[in-house]
């Protein structure tokens, strides 16, 4: 319950200043100093908010314990915001180990820390535990990371030169996490918490590993691309090489779930479960999709386009909603499948208006994507086939594993065949041990 609140906050905290640091051309003490002290003012805005609303919050929930709860994590945003800028600026200097090292820290701390105190009896308060140190342990480390220090006064002519990148990024960030969580609302209120349930179950599978290969991706594309704002042409063969990345990974991770979902969900879930098959049968195409358009986002931050982005991604959110609508008079199954149909109708739109600014034409970006896109057809289909084969005479487990084993040597070798070049750069973009 503590957690949609907070969540909706984190949206709001920086109010895409983090951004606009790594995006700006030409940035200046003064402009980061700008930032931090804005930062720091909205983070305890928003905390004091949190405070003074609480017992309005725990009166809706019903739950009076709420009201301490969200007293003690209102503190995590003046400690994080503290550290915003200096993050920004490791990212706009490419500096992913360091970050890496102290996002993994921080979590691996905190996550032991609150299990102890699970044990020890602490209940909800162990999660609560668990948030504030994240954030103190991630702030500080930021902190004795970076080189840049606060000193002097903000300036709001600084500040005001900021706000229409800043603005439209908040806007098109809220946009986002109500097309995110859209479908989940409607099929709660149409088709009642047993559907939800199972829907739910499926996009997880399905968003999961694409969301975290995706965010990954266009983190370490935005300041990159920012660096080479000018070079337009240097920043398309970046893009297209990166959504092809991208492609290489999710399309046979999308593909494979797809041509064994039933096993999956009676090994992972159980067979209660087994409706959640029937739904990431449209899913996984989805994920497929919203993995290739996701990184649309970085193009349009990069060039400076947060409003044309906020634009775009209202117009994708209602035409997503609509079709959950339409999807759920018939059922969980159909809202999976409109929301198939609604990611074709809006993804492609978006990825050719993000090539356009980067100069990239619809077939280089369809050049980019559809090898491993048909080797991954080629690999589903095999590897179904031979699951069925093979469950024939062997138990469920043992067929799910040889298939997925078979289905890893497929895709690799398929690819290798048909396409050596392609094979032997991305499997080196894999294993490379450069920065």
């Amino acid at each position: 319950m503590a957690t949609v609140v907070t969540n909706l906050a984190l949206l709001i905290r920086d109010q895409g200043t983090s951004a606009a640091i790594i995006q700006k051309e030409e940035l200046t003490h003064h402009t980061v100093n700008t930032v931090f002290w804005f930062n720091l003012i909205v983070g305890i805005t928003i905390a004091l908010g949190i405070a003074v609303g609480s017992p309005l919050i725990a009166d809706y929930f019903k739950h009076d314990e709420l009201i301490t709860i969200l007293v003690i994590l209102a503190l995590i945003f003046p400690i994080s915001s503290s550290s915003i800028s200096h993050q920004a600026l490791l990212e706009r200097e490419s500096k992913f180990k360091k970050l890496a090292f102290i996002e993994v820290i921080s979590s691996l701390i905190a996550m032991i820390v609150a299990v102890i105190a699970a044990l020890y009896g602490a209940g909800v308060y162990s999660l609560v535990l668990q948030a504030i140190l994240m954030a103190l342990l991630s702030s500080i480390q930021l902190w004795l990371v970076s080189n840049w220090r606060p000193k002097g006064k903000p300036s709001w002519d600084e500040l005001k030169s900021l706000l229409p990148f800043t603005g439209h990024m908040t806007a098109f960030q809220l946009i986002t996490y109500f097309f995110r969580n859209a479908d989940s609302m409607v099929i709660g209120r149409v088709l009642g918490a047993a559907s939800l349930g199972i829907y739910s179950m499926a996009y997880k599978v399905m968003l999961l590993p694409v969301q975290n290969i995706t965010w990954a991706s266009s983190r370490a594309l935005f300041p990159v691309m920012s660096r080479q704002q000018n070079a337009l042409d240097e920043m398309g063969k970046l893009y297209l090489k990166t959504i092809g990345f991208i492609a290489f990974l999710t399309a046979p991770l999308m593909a494979g779930i797809f041509a064994l979902r039933e096993p999956f969900v009676e090994i992972a879930f159980g067979h209660q479960w087994i409706q959640v098959a029937s739904v990431l049968a449209w899913l996984t195409p989805v994920g497929f999709m919203q993995s290739i358009s996701s990184t649309t986002g970085t193009v349009f931050m990069a060039q400076g386009k947060t409003r044309q982005l906020m634009w775009l991604s209202l117009a994708s959110a209602l035409v997503h909603v609509v079709a959950y609508y339409i999807g759920a008079a018939k059922g969980v199954n159909s809202v999976a499948e409109w929301y198939f149909y609604a990611s074709v109708l809006t993804g492609i739109p978006l990825l050719v208006c993000a090539g356009q600014l980067v100069r990239c034409t619809p077939l280089d970006l369809l050049k980019s994507v559809w090898k491993p896109a048909l080797v991954a057809l080629i690999m589903c289909v095999s590897t179904r086939y031979s699951f069925i084969k093979m469950n024939s005479t062997l138990d469920l487990l043992t067929s799910f594993m040889l298939a997925t084993l078979f289905g890893v040597i497929v895709y690799l070798l398929v690819s290798y065949l048909l396409f050596p070049a392609l094979i032997k750069t991305y499997l080196g973009k894999v294993f490379s041990r450069k920065n």
